[in-house]
C-alpha cells in the first residue's frame, strides 16, 4: 500500500496574548456564560464549535447551489454564503470535528459532506444543520469526495481505493470495490490508488480522479467502474466536463489532461506551470478556472486546450473554486474563502 495521502495541510494561526495582564480590568471582555455553556456542550459531543474565523481558516471543498455556496474544512467547519461569497456564516449543527474534504448537493436542500475518520454527514435544509450518517475512525481511512447519481444512489471515495455506496439516500453505507476482481494487469493498480475526486462526465457517466495516473469510469450510475490508465503516473485530484463534451483532469505538478472521446484516451495540456491544481469551475462564458497550490490560478478560454497561469502573491494553497460576485470567483484553501478575479487580465491589472 502507498503512504496515506496528506489532503491539504493548513497552518495554525498563533494567538498573541502578550501584555494581557497589564490591561485595565474594564478592558477584559465579559464572557457570555450562556454561549460558553453551549460551546462546552458541543465540544463534549465532538461537534464543530462556533468560530468567528471559520470562513477565514482552512476550507477544502465547496458546493455551488446557485443562490447559496456551502464550503467545508477543518474542525468540522461548514460555512454558508447567500450573497456569492461576500459574507459568510457558520452552520449551526455539525456532528463532527473531523477535517471535511468533500461536499456535494443533490438539490438546494439535500447535501452530503465527507472527511477524515470516514465521516459522512447529511443535511436536508441547505447546509444549516447536519446529521451523522457514517463514521469509522478506527479504520484510519479518510474520505475525499462524494457524489450522487440521483436522490438515492451515491458513492463516497477515499484512501487506498476505499469506496462506500448507498442506495437509500445516504441513510446506510456499504463498502464497494471499484477495482475489478480479478484486477486487469495495469501498472500501478496493485497499489490500491487513492480515489481523490468524483465528477460527472458526458452522457451520464461518472468519473473518479485517482493516483498513479488512473481514472475510473462508470456508465451505470456508479454500480461498476472501469479503470483507465493515462500516460501519466502521478496523482490526479479532480476533473470537470466542459460545454463541448470534452473532459479535463488535473493534479500534481501542473498536470492537466484532456479527453475528447468520453475518457477513453487522454492528451496532456501544456500549462507552462508546475503548480498542482486541486479544484475547477466552469464559468457562464465557458472559461475554465483552476485553483491550486502555491497561489496558482489558471484560466482557459479555449475549452481547456491551453491555460494562462497567474501566481497570487500570498502563495497559499487552494483546493476548490466556484463562481463569485461580478468579475470574480471564490477560491478556497488555507486562508478560507477568498475573492479572486475571474480572468487573468483583471488579476494582472489589479482590478
Amino acid at each position: 500500500m502507498s503512504k496515506l495521502k496528506n489532503v491539504l495541510m493548513g497552518s495554525a494561526a498563533a494567538l498573541m496574548m502578550a501584555g494581557i495582564a497589564s490591561l485595565p480590568a474594564q478592558a477584559v471582555p465579559t464572557v457570555n456564560q450562556e454561549e460558553a455553556a453551549q460551546i462546552r456542550e458541543l465540544e463534549s459531543k465532538g461537534w464543530a464549535t462556533p468560530s468567528d474565523l471559520a470562513a477565514r481558516s482552512l476550507l477544502v471543498a465547496a458546493a455551488d447551489l446557485g443562490a447559496r455556496i456551502v464550503a467545508v474544512g477543518q474542525f468540522g467547519h461548514v460555512v454558508i454564503s447567500d450573497d456569492r461569497g461576500e459574507t459568510w456564516r457558520q452552520a449551526s449543527q455539525v456532528p463532527t470535528q473531523a477535517l471535511l474534504t468533500g461536499v456535494y448537493f443533490v438539490d438546494d436542500k439535500t447535501g452530503y459532506a465527507v472527511g477524515h475518520d470516514a465521516v459522512i454527514i447529511k443535511t436536508e435544509d441547505g447546509g444549516e444543520t447536519w446529521e451523522l450518517k457514517y463514521s469509522d475512525p478506527e479504520a484510519e481511512m479518510p474520505l475525499f469526495s462524494v457524489m450522487f447519481a440521483d436522490a438515492r444512489n451515491g458513492i463516497a471515495v477515499g484512501a487506498f481505493s476505499t469506496a462506500l455506496s448507498t442506495t437509500d439516500g445516504g441513510e446506510t453505507w456499504n463498502l464497494q470495490s471499484v477495482i475489478p476482481d480479478p484486477p486487469p494487469p495495469l501498472e500501478g493498480l496493485e497499489y490500491e490508488p487513492h480515489l481523490n475526486g468524483l465528477f460527472r462526465g458526458p452522457s451520464g457517466s461518472l468519473f473518479i480522479a485517482a493516483e498513479t495516473g488512473f481514472i475510473f469510469r462508470s456508465t451505470d450510475s456508479g454500480a461498476n467502474w472501469e479503470p483507465i490508465k493515462t500516460p501519466y503516473f502521478g496523482s490526479f485530484w479532480g476533473g470537470i466536463t466542459l460545454n463541448d463534451g470534452s473532459i479535463l483532469i488535473y493534479g500534481m505538478r501542473g498536470n492537466v489532461w484532456r479527453s475528447d472521446d468520453g475518457g477513453t484516451s487522454w492528451a496532456q495540456v501544456d500549462t507552462g506551470s508546475r503548480k498542482s491544481f486541486g479544484g475547477a469551475t466552469l464559468l457562464e462564458d465557458g472559461t475554465v478556472v483552476l485553483a491550486g497550490l502555491n497561489g496558482g490560478v489558471a484560466y482557459s478560454t479555449d475549452n481547456g486546450r491551453s491555460f494562462d497561469v497567474v501566481d497570487r502573491p500570498d502563495r497559499k494553497g487552494y483546493s476548490a473554486v466556484v463562481n463569485g460576485p461580478d468579475g470574480h470567483v471564490i477560491i478556497f484553501g488555507e486562508p478560507g474563502a477568498v475573492k479572486h478575479p475571474d480572468n487573468a487580465e483583471a488579476f494582472r491589472s489589479g482590478s
